[in-house]
């Protein structure tokens, strides 16, 4: 997601001065809490990982098999260790681009999830070389969602609900943890098997405390959520909440179910894609739905309409996808084809 990407601490939690909601940015005192105690924790961890960092040439300790993904700001490759013969992932982030605590975040943020089937999982291993700086974590060796996800198609009914059911269990072990993760898109999201039957969430370089304050760099892109793109109830900016994770996991299923965006960026008066949503939300009515949204069942409006709720405080949770799973999210499966020859294109 668009935003601000200062070097990641210490968090810049809002402080709370008196009990009055208004003062901490829409957060209660218990989610404010909740927020702070993580990035204590994540300092704690931080510090101690940089005791333990492993002084070395990468190529000393590890030979690499293959390319596994690349980003804007490092690699990912298969790797096995030289003596053991052990299949790991390695995340390589050079020092021209990134700082020593910027690599330390991400790596202890990984570490701090701890184990969920979903998520994929860190090992305590930090390696500093002269020019980079990695870390391990288990190899997903089937590359990210986006490239499963057939233009104007999107993916297969039951690979949909079972990508929708795991991500939302990993954001709600993430928020569990204090934590919002405020990137999810399909490059973030790894696929285990060619069948499309298990998902692994990564890369938590944007992942950060909730109540931490944000604003909003560059133009919104679907993912964004719209009270990011109004101007922010602090003058430092928005206090982040896992309802911006609501929004973004919105977007990811109906990219899911039709193959396209549904809409550009979610500003009323700019994109009237996603102005035609709007008048559909505000009238309820059948006949006013939207072109892009054609062939969605009844489930899949409701379940989207909850997590796309403009408002953050009425949102649904990610959790609410449980709610809907093995009901139809199409008219029928199979018709997304057939939508795309009809249905207008909502940002792609």
């Amino acid at each position: 997601m668009p935003g601000k990407q200062p070097e990641p601490g210490p968090a810049k939690v809002v402080a709370s001065e008196d009990s009055a909601e208004e003062s901490l940015g829409g957060l209660t005192p218990q989610e404010l809490q909740q927020g702070q105690a993580a990035a204590l924790a994540l300092e704690d961890r931080m510090a101690l990982s940089l005791q333990t960092l492993v002084h070395a040439e990468v190529e000393q300790l590890y030979e690499e098999v293959r390319p596994l993904g690349r980003g804007r700001f490092g690699r990912v490759v298969l790797v096995t260790h030289r003596q053991k013969g052990t299949s790991l992932a390695l995340k390589q982030l050079p020092k021209t681009s990134t700082s020593l605590r910027s690599f330390l975040y991400e790596f202890c943020v990984g570490l701090s999830l701890g184990p969920h089937p979903a998520i994929v999982a860190a090992f305590g291993i930090g390696i500093e070389s002269a020019d980079s700086y990695s870390f391990l974590t288990e190899p997903v060796l089937h590359g990210d969602l986006i490239a499963f996800i057939q233009p104007k198609v999107g993916l297969t009914q039951p690979a949909a609900q079972r990508c929708a059911a795991q991500l939302a269990s990993a954001l709600e072990h993430i928020h569990a943890h204090g934590l919002v993760y405020r990137d999810l898109k399909p490059e973030n999201v790894l696929v285990c098997d060619p069948a499309c039957q298990r998902f692994k969430l990564a890369d938590f370089g944007h992942t950060r405390p909730r109540g931490t304050l944000l604003r909003l760099a560059g133009p919104p892109i679907p993912y964004t959520a719209p009270e990011l793109c109004a101007p922010p109830p602090l003058p430092e900016g928005l206090p982040i909440q896992p309802a911006l994770d609501a929004w973004a996991l919105g977007v990811l299923l109906f990219c899911l179910l039709t193959g396209y965006f549904p809409w550009d960026q979610p500003l009323e008066d700019a994109d009237p894609f996603y102005e035609d949503f709007l008048v559909w939300r505000a009238s309820g009515q059948a006949q006013d739905r939207p072109q892009p949204w054609f062939g969605l069942a009844p489930a899949a409006d409701a379940l989207l309409w909850g997590l796309l709720d403009p408002h953050p405080r009425r949102r649904s949770p990610v959790g609410a996808v449980q709610d809907y799973l093995g009901q139809p999210w199409r008219q029928r499966d199979g018709e997304a084809s057939e939508l795309a020859a009809g249905a207008g294109e909502g940002g792609q």
